[in-house]
């Protein structure tokens, strides 16, 4: 018994030495920039390995936490190799010469402070949050306006429901262009009987107008379909108390309604906000950006309707300057992050007021 623990521990020391071993030099690989053809299979040889050690791992005490994590462990290791070092070599290249290809020295905040003497940027930054307010405020409103239509007792409510939702499948490239469509050939035919001629998108204001109206259009079903859920889950019985009571619709609806879907509010906040933020291909294909700005800060600016994340995807990849680019972004994940934490705070407070 005694012979058997002992090869049982040993075999797990040399499976999970081999594991670690196979990932660190896969990573290196990687990240030296080799061309070896193994480096793939090496990693996820690297991992299995690793992870059947674990499993032989002889102790008692800790068996059933090492079983769960050989259970999380994809889902770590795809957030890891997706998420957390992406950012990790993204904060390290923001301060870097890189150019997409390689880096030949670090330069410090260099390109943060070009960042911010930028105009055309700090105007992006600007409209993205007139964006996200516009947009967090009205994209809720109406989705909670259908929602309340379609848990009424109306005939083919399954048919509105679907209606509304339909707008969300539709990517936001084809979307756009769509949209583009409507604003550059429908609307001017109709228009033109009152003497206006000229394209909603031909104007910066009413461009980036026309940005919005597409958004909530887009998004307002998918909003709708979460309030429809949380205001189903309102009990019944206090809704019949509530009018037994004699309250009328618009008490119901701000007394009963409301602080019920209190977390239901919180979501949809949530996720109206970090969406609008990151608004990106709408913007690129109805407007791809353009729109004059006569005088901001001192300069004429060609991107009037240019959002952040269209602003850093053209540093990068149009105007080639990817270590800039990483900086915008590095910035923008900020922004995004403590806007959220601070929105999820303020709504967690109103939740236990309401």
């Amino acid at each position: 018994m005694a012979e058997n623990s002992k090869n049982t521990k040993l075999l797990s020391f040399v499976l999970l030495a081999a594991g670690i071993a196979g990932l660190v030099i896969a990573l290196i690989l990687d990240f030296s920039g080799s061309n070896v053809s193994y480096r793939g299979a090496l990693l996820v040889i690297g991992a299995i390995l690793f992870l059947v050690g674990l499993y032989f791992f002889p102790t008692v005490e800790h068996h059933r936490s090492i079983i769960n994590f050989i259970f999380l462990f994809p889902l770590l290791f795809s957030f890891a190799v997706t998420v957390l070092i992406p950012l990790g070599l993204g904060i390290i290249y923001s301060f870097t010469d890189w150019n997409g290809i390689r880096l030949t020295g670090f330069v410090g905040f260099l390109n943060y402070t070009t960042m911010f003497k930028d105009p055309a940027f700090i105007w992006s930054v600007l409209l993205t949050f007139l964006f996200v307010i516009f947009n967090m405020v009205l994209i809720n409103v109406i989705g909670f306006m259908l929602a309340l239509l379609c848990t009424s007792k109306m005939r083919g409510i399954n048919f509105f429901r679907a209606a509304y939702f339909l707008p969300n499948l539709i990517g936001g490239i084809v979307l756009g262009y769509i949209w583009q469509f409507v604003f550059n050939n429908v609307l001017i035919q109709i228009t033109s009987k009152w003497g206006m001629v000229n394209s909603v998108l031909s104007n910066t204001k009413t461009a980036f107008a026309a940005i919005v109206v597409v958004y909530i259009w887009q998004y307002a079903g998918y909003i709708m379909l979460i309030y429809v859920t949380g205001l189903t889950t309102v009990p019944k019985d206090v809704l019949e108390a509530s009018q037994i009571d004699g309250a009328n619709a618009l008490t119901t609806l701000f007394r009963i309604k409301i602080p019920m879907i209190a977390s239901t509010i919180t979501i949809c906040t949530f996720l109206t906000l970090t969406s609008a933020f990151k608004q990106f291909d709408v913007n690129m294909a109805l407007t791809n950006g353009t729109g004059s700005v006569a005088d901001f800060m001192g300069n004429y600016l060609t991107n009037g309707t240019q959002m952040l994340a269209l602003n850093i995807y053209n540093t990068a990849i149009t105007k080639n300057s990817y270590a800039l680019g990483q900086a915008k972004a590095v910035l923008f994940f900020i922004i995004l992050a403590t806007v959220s934490i601070i929105q999820v705070r303020i709504s967690n407070s109103k939740e236990v007021e309401l």
